[in-house]
């Protein structure tokens, strides 16, 4: 990683590190709002369907079903900005910024280059976010059950959080790196004429391998982790302000 960050300074200068800053502050904004509050709504729809007692019997499956749905809706809203955000970052002066990049794809290749990933982008995020809530959830309640949460002051629960999101971060950053790294093989570069996504992956992960699949994991450990540890600290806080029934309290 460190090696890394002095190559892109060398070559190409300290600037190069905020390359598709835009479209990423954009396009995860986006999508963490329709999958945090996305993964609230249909958790709560399975308990309504379900009843509280058969939800907390079945807590994992409810999180799991409840991040994937939410997920399907926040990888339709997050495909544009991160076509986008690819193309700025490994085509050095394609475009000026976030507004000057997507509307440049949508001028030369229309509104089909925008989802041209959304495939890829589901392989990734659904087990990324599927195993980031349930991680999440199941540490969280782990360290409950031990403690007394209503004598945990404020910042200890918060801290609880930002454990329990460091470690679903980390998880969650091992399962979704091959598809991470097919995401940006394929966002990169046009594909032959008439050949598929599902052609170009299959390609794509042969010329990868195994090893390949998971280069840059260290790096993206440390922002995946540390992003969201954050989250879930902000997630916990806002749900705690609003009274807002937390995954621990369903799974007493």
């Amino acid at each position: 990683m460190i090696g890394g960050f002095r190559q892109v300074i060398q070559n190409e200068g300290a600037g190069a590190l905020l390359t598709g800053i835009g479209p990423t502050f954009a396009g995860y904004f986006m999508q963490g709002a329709f999958k945090f509050g996305g993964y609230e709504f249909f958790k709560q729809r399975s308990i309504n369907v379900l009843g509280l007692e058969t939800a907390r019997q079945n807590r994992t499956a409810v999180y799991s079903v409840s991040a994937a749905s939410a997920e399907f809706f926040a990888s339709i809203a997050l495909c544009p900005l991160e076509a986008t955000r690819i193309r700025l970052v490994s085509q050095p002066g394609f475009a000026n910024g976030l507004i000057g990049g997507f509307g440049k794809i949508f001028k030369n290749e229309g509104i089909g280059a925008f989802y041209r990933g959304f495939g890829p982008i589901l392989l990734k995020q659904v087990p990324y976010t599927v195993t980031k809530f349930v991680v999440y959830e199941k540490v969280a309640e782990a360290v409950f059950a031990r403690l007394d949460k209503s004598k945990l002051s404020n910042s200890a629960q918060t801290g609880v959080n930002l454990g329990s999101g460091l470690i679903a971060g980390f998880a969650a950053a091992i399962v979704s790196q091959p598809a991470d790294t097919m995401l940006s093989k394929i966002n990169k570069t046009k594909g032959l004429p008439g050949e598929s996504t599902v052609s170009r992956l299959i390609k794509i992960a042969g010329e990868l391998g195994l090893r390949g699949s998971f280069a840059g994991l260290p790096t993206r450990l440390f922002m995946i982790g540390g992003l969201t540890a954050g989250q879930f600290a902000i997630y916990g806080d806002i749900k705690k302000a609003l009274g807002a029934t937390n995954g621990v309290e369903i799974a007493k």
